[in-house]
């Protein structure tokens, strides 16, 4: 079967098949009472991220990052979180990198946190902004030195021209991060996203899911309080 051939039937059905016995949330979702939980929802998400890295969930710090590029398309991918507290929800990546393109340009963004162990999800919306050369550096200067070497090795999301071109660029960037692990890398930026909706969802083995939702009480400010709504499923 060559590159452009379409699937053939067979494999089609096989796939739908598949997809069809898929099952989701039969059987040891974790309970939650929608009607205790603390003032803040960055507390909520705290404890239900600690839950789900003690109930066995694989990278519970892995997430989806949705925005929107300059012509309103949106663009998803997937990154780690380096911190939640009262300022926002944390990542970096480099500003040269089309997520940084597109936080330059359109500052919102979207996250989603989906933790099957618990049968429970995460989504949290508002401004980003980055933060400053100073944190930016110290973010980067506590990860890996596989970090280090893939923040020095750079040209996220440009054209590559072969393997053999990566891995060269690779083996130097490894070799400079472990000769130099406190040099900078002045693209690398932490960003933040500051909520004004968080929202909760709980799955049900007989599908009445909890919803429940945050909403800053002013959107134009990262002060003041936050009401609480339950959503139908």
């Amino acid at each position: 079967m060559s590159g452009n051939e379409a699937m053939s039937g067979d494999e089609q059905q096989a796939f739908r098949a598949v997809l069809r016995d898929l099952r989701v949330w039969d059987s040891g979702l974790a309970r939650f009472d929608a009607g205790d939980v603390p003032d803040l929802p960055v507390v909520l998400f705290q404890r239900w991220f600690v839950e789900a890295a003690a109930g066995g969930q694989v990278e519970p710090h892995a997430m989806t990052l949705a925005t929107v590029d300059g012509e309103g398309r949106p663009d998803v991918r997937t990154l780690l979180l380096h911190d939640a507290d009262e300022r926002g929800w944390h990542f970096a990546s480099h500003s040269t990198s089309a997520k940084g393109r597109q936080l330059a340009t359109r500052p919102w963004a979207a996250l989603g946190f989906y933790w099957p162990a618990l049968g429970r999800q995460v989504r949290v919306r508002g401004a980003v902004s980055a933060d400053g050369e100073e944190e930016s550096r110290a973010d980067l200067a506590v990860r890996s030195t596989g970090a280090l070497a893939a923040a020095l090795t750079g040209r996220q999301s440009e054209v590559l021209g072969s393997a053999e071109e990566l891995a060269r660029a690779s083996q130097a960037a490894w070799e400079r991060a472990q000769a130099e692990p406190d040099v900078a890398v002045p693209a690398w930026t932490r960003y933040v996203l500051a909520p004004d909706e968080v929202e909760f969802f709980q799955g049900d083995d007989r599908r009445r899911h909890v919803r429940l939702r945050y909403r800053r009480a002013d959107p134009a400010t990262t002060g003041g309080g936050w009401s609480r709504e339950l959503l139908w499923p």
